[in-house]
């Protein structure tokens, strides 16, 4: 941790400073209830606050320089020359953008950490998880110390802590750049999300390596269009990368191949399934319930076999993206095949909850309508995997090693359904729930209309949203979380697929601004302990007698 600093040393040329510069600091912070003695205050614009408004506050806990926005004025407060004149002896540093500011100071404040470390950073809509522990994987396997910042943890090297935020705000990301470099980590994953590019979260920092995995609708409650978020997303790439840094690109994806076109002259590795002119281009790809293998060729180095304990084409564009950045590192095919094999299954991505059933049950992240699609169609891949393992017993046997059937499995003449449980999160993106509806309808076989995180919102507000694109009565309402992932369980017969999707890692559920206690994978696994503790366990119930549980059809 960097110690003895003064206000000179973090400021740039540009600030327009009122005060005693040589004076000692000892932290930065932009939330006025967490300032200590000696800290500096950044007064940024939040969604729902205003840190103008807190700078008497943050200088009487002891704040000992003020960072303003030029022109602003605190609500209900006193102009900011009345607050220099009132408090002399607090450093009053102007600026022309308080967030940039933020991130600048943070920058140097800790040490310009992404200096020392290599930096991959990985955008996308969907993806981005698997990819980044993909690549830590891979970076591990080639005998490197690896951070992580994320969705669903930070990790330094294999210490773990609470991640609040996919990207933390930038004295938050540089403090966890500085900890991983003291630490002895010579690189750091790290997912970047829209919102942190949007509000400057991640500038100044050198990304050696900047990934982009797709771009579908989400977060638009916050960029309100596609083109606002595509512009937050390309930042990286354009802003933020290396001059001889490496951009890796999927090409399958339109908004990549646009990317591609507004990058040139940069270094650039493009990956694919469909678009033939990739640079790494997967092909022959077979997807089981137990793993996924496949080819890839590599311009100019030939051809490669995969093999994954991850499952569906989904995890194949994840595991393309991680072998564009290792091979943009010179990492050999041989580490990057290593590390790939060894990456077990990411938490609430595609994570399957198996306690003896003898159907598939799933818990996955799926909460935009790019994301449920591939998640129903990986389902669907597997199922007809499955049906065309089963053919013949003949068959079935010479086919088990290929496809590597679990035996439970084996031997059952049904063909398999696939039962849903979604919702759609209160407070955000109205626009993406009846695609969702859509989406969920036709590609399950049944559905359970649910509770996400509703937040502020009336869940039954919610799901008449999400019913608006339910075509057909394949579906039931249970705003219940809990009972309807139980139902879901009930109707479950041997060789189904249950998806619970929504939450994937989360441990909570927001209701009316209060979290509860909520794992989707903990009430997934006891409703299925629950069901085979019964001695009539016998591999499921028929979808009769549903009609009365919730609601079916319009409510």
């Amino acid at each position: 941790m960097i110690i003895n600093m003064k206000i000179k040393d973090i400021l740039m040329n540009e600030f327009e400073v009122t005060g005693d510069m040589e004076k000692s600091i000892s932290g930065i912070t932009y939330d006025s209830r967490k300032v200590k003695n000696g800290d500096v205050f950044v007064a940024i614009k939040g969604e729902s606050f205003d840190g103008h408004d807190f700078i008497e506050d943050a200088i009487r806990k002891g704040a000992v320089a003020i960072v303003y926005e030029k022109g602003a004025i605190g609500k209900g407060q006193e102009a900011i020359s009345n607050f220099i004149k009132k408090y002399p002896d607090t450093v009053w540093v102007e600026v022309k953008d308080s967030r940039d500011a933020l991130a600048s100071i943070s920058h140097n404040f800790y040490g310009r950490p992404s200096e020392t470390a290599s930096v991959i950073g990985i955008t996308g809509t969907n993806g981005k998880t698997t990819t980044s522990y993909l690549m830590k994987s891979i970076l591990e396997k080639w005998g490197k110390d690896v951070g992580l910042i994320g969705t669903i943890t930070y990790l330094i090297k294999d210490r773990a802590y609470d991640a609040p935020h996919t990207t933390p705000e930038a004295p938050d990301f540089q403090a966890l750049l500085r900890e991983m470099v003291d630490k002895g980590c010579s690189h750091v994953v790290t997912e970047v999300s829209s919102h942190s590019l949007s509000q400057k979260r991640v500038d100044y920092t050198k990304f050696r390596v900047a990934v982009f995995t797709n771009l579908t609708r989400d977060h638009l409650d916050f960029h309100r269009t596609m083109e606002d978020y595509f512009m937050a997303k390309r930042r990286l790439f354009t802003e933020l990368l290396t001059e001889d840094g490496t951009a890796v690109i999927n090409l399958d994806d339109p908004y990549g191949e646009r990317l591609v076109n507004d990058l040139k002259g940069q270094k650039i590795l493009t990956y694919a399934i469909n678009n033939q002119n990739a640079d790494v281009l997967a092909s022959d790809i077979k997807t089981t319930f137990k793993g996924t293998s496949f080819k890839i060729r590599v311009k100019g180095q030939g051809s490669k076999v995969i093999i994954s304990p991850l499952v569906g084409v989904t995890n194949v564009y994840n595991m393309l993206s991680s072998i564009c950045a290792a091979l943009s590192m010179d990492i050999p095919i041989k580490i990057i095949k290593e590390g790939i094999a060894m990456t077990g299954l990411v938490k609430g991505r595609f994570e399957k909850v198996d306690v003896g059933q003898d159907f598939l049950a799933v818990v996955d992240y799926a909460h935009t309508e790019d994301a449920l699609e591939r998640l129903l169609l990986t389902a669907r891949q597997l199922l007809e995997a499955y049906r065309f393992a089963e053919k013949t017993e003949e068959m079935m046997k010479a086919k088990r090693r290929e496809y590597s059937m679990p035996e439970k499995l084996e031997g059952n003449e049904k063909r398999g359904k696939i039962i849903t449980v979604f919702g759609c999160g209160g407070n955000r993106d109205r626009g993406k729930r009846s695609k969702m509806g859509e989406i969920a309808a036709r590609l399950s076989d049944f559905v359970i209309i649910t509770s996400d995180n509703p937040r502020n919102e009336s869940p039954r507000s919610i799901i008449r949203d999400i019913e608006k694109g339910m075509v057909g009565d394949n579906y039931i309402i249970i705003p219940d979380r809990d009972v309807a992932i139980s139902m879901a369980v009930e109707l479950a017969s041997s060789g189904d697929i249950v998806l619970v999707a929504g939450k994937g890692h989360e441990d909570y559920q927001e209701i009316q601004g209060k979290r509860y206690n909520f794992s989707d994978r903990v009430v997934l696994e006891n409703a299925i302990r629950r069901l085979i503790s019964r001695p009539s366990f016998g591999g499921g119930t028929n979808y009769k007698g549903t009609e009365n549980i919730g609601c079916t059809g319009r409510c």
